[in-house]
């Protein structure tokens, strides 16, 4: 008997070796090779999982140190994305367990009696036990392309959960840098009011000895009131920024706040060497390819349907007056078998769902490759960005040097009457623009950096 057997065995054995549908392969991007805006910067292939480390200590601030790791910690966006790779990574577990055989067992005890008993008034008892297994076979592949899709979307869940993550670290270090430029400013503005309440003093002063006209003070007094109406409309953006600050590191504006600070001078900027792991870092690049191994396994379930499916069954039954005798052969009776089943008509179904995963495959590789080019873009903005706002920030400091020097002049030559207060006015008016352009393209200058960490997939270690 077991060689008989063992043909039809080592065939479905065989059988189930295959799977129908396509074996999937990484698509190809179809983009240049290097960055236009960085020579010797080449893509390579998906490896999100590389530790990116704690990219914003680049910055040295042990402010934006803390508050990045309480947002790791305590950020609600990201504790739901992990949830949401977590239903992935279980779905994939479920699909697994289909693979293998499934076994069931049952048991029972009865006690019966009464007048209606045969013979009656005798009371008797009844114990039974079942056991039940069965197992679809997979010859055609159908649970092994499942497998095969649950694993690239866990997977995919797992990259868009570290884009989540990066792109929340990003968000809360521009803000903090635009906080920063915030107090930066507010400074500026408390010395320039400083200073003009200064000028208006003095003003006044040249007025009470008669060597300066009234317009001049009045005009020295609309100087000072615009800039301390500056000075508290900043508060409101500030305010604004922290409060952002506050939801992404997980707490109510009410019981959060960030005390004045410097903003930072330098801006780290990545090596030109280490350009070629764009693709290996980012998440969002390994999350659509993943997606598109998704849509190719699909096409395999879809191809499946047109096999039949067969299935392994298996029971034994036992019953028996005292459980002692439950498990003796003599109480047990068992069955085994197969059963097939596969449809014969169905009116074009199956191949409008084969159509259809075909035409969700296609759609995926398209969305890969336009994140792809969307990443080339994202790097070749930023580092454009830096290289010229690098250039532009001498011009701007200088100029400001410039324009400080020119305000004092103006003012010494006011004090000893040989210009009016228009002169110092508009000294004082271009000082202050050079001082706020200056401190614009610093943050700037930050805020890029941030960006081009982002678009390389999160620092460069």
């Amino acid at each position: 008997m077991t060689r008989k057997l063992l043909p039809p065995l080592l065939a479905a054995l065989m059988l189930s070796a295959c799977a129908v549908g396509p074996n999937y392969r990484t698509p190809v991007a179809g983009t240049e090779t290097a960055f236009k805006e960085a020579e010797g910067w080449t893509p390579a292939t998906p490896m999100d999982t590389l530790d990116r480390g704690a990219w914003w200590s680049a910055y040295h601030d042990p402010v934006l140190d803390d508050l990045e790791q309480r947002l790791a910690v305590s950020n609600q966006t990201l504790a739901g994305q992990l949830q949401a790779w977590k239903q992935a990574r279980d779905a994939l577990a479920e699909t697994e367990a289909s693979f293998f055989p499934t076994v069931s067992a049952t048991g029972s005890g009865q006690k019966s009696g009464g007048k209606g008993a045969i013979p009656p008034n005798v009371t008797s008892t009844r114990y039974s036990a079942a056991a039940d297994a069965s197992w679809s076979v997979d010859l055609w592949g159908r649970i092994r392309r499942q497998i095969e899709q649950g694993r690239a979307n866990a997977e995919a869940s797992a990259a868009d959960l570290a884009n989540v993550r990066l792109s929340l670290q990003a968000t809360l270090a521009s803000d903090y840098f635009q906080l920063r430029a915030t107090d930066a400013q507010k400074d500026l503005l408390a010395s320039t009011v400083a200073n003009d309440t200064k000028a208006l003093a003095l003003t006044e002063h040249q007025y009470a000895a008669g060597v300066a006209a009234r317009g001049d003070v009045i005009t020295a007094r609309t100087q000072l009131e615009s800039a301390q109406a500056s000075l508290i409309d900043l508060a409101a953006s500030r305010a604004q920024l922290e409060h952002a600050i506050a939801v992404l590191v997980g707490q109510t504006p009410q019981a959060f706040s960030l005390a004045p600070a410097p903003l930072a001078r330098d801006a780290p900027v990545a090596p030109l060497n280490l350009a070629g792991t764009l693709l290996q870092r980012r998440p969002d690049v390994a999350a659509a390819e993943r997606a598109a191994a998704a849509a190719s396994a699909g096409i395999g379930i879809a191809k499946s349907a047109y096999f039949p499916s067969v299935t392994l069954s298996a029971s034994d039954t036992t019953a028996a007056a005292r459980t002692r005798d439950l498990f003796k052969a003599a109480t047990s009776s068992w069955a085994y078998g197969a059963s097939a089943a596969v449809t014969a008509f169905d009116f074009g179904a199956r191949e409008a769902n084969v159509r259809g995963a075909k035409a969700l495959y296609n759609q995926r590789v398209a969305e890969y490759r336009q994140t792809v080019l969307t990443a080339f873009q994202q790097v070749e903005d930023q580092i454009a960005s830096l290289r010229t706002l690098e250039a532009e920030a001498g011009y701007r400091d200088q100029a400001l040097t410039d324009a400080r020097a020119a305000e004092a002049i103006a003012l010494n030559q006011y004090r000893s009457g040989t210009v009016n207060y228009a002169v110092v006015i508009q000294a004082q008016n271009t000082a202050l623009s050079a001082a706020e352009t200056a401190l614009s393209t610093q943050r700037a200058r930050l805020v890029a950096s941030v960006s081009l960490i982002e678009a390389l997939g999160g620092g460069w270690r």
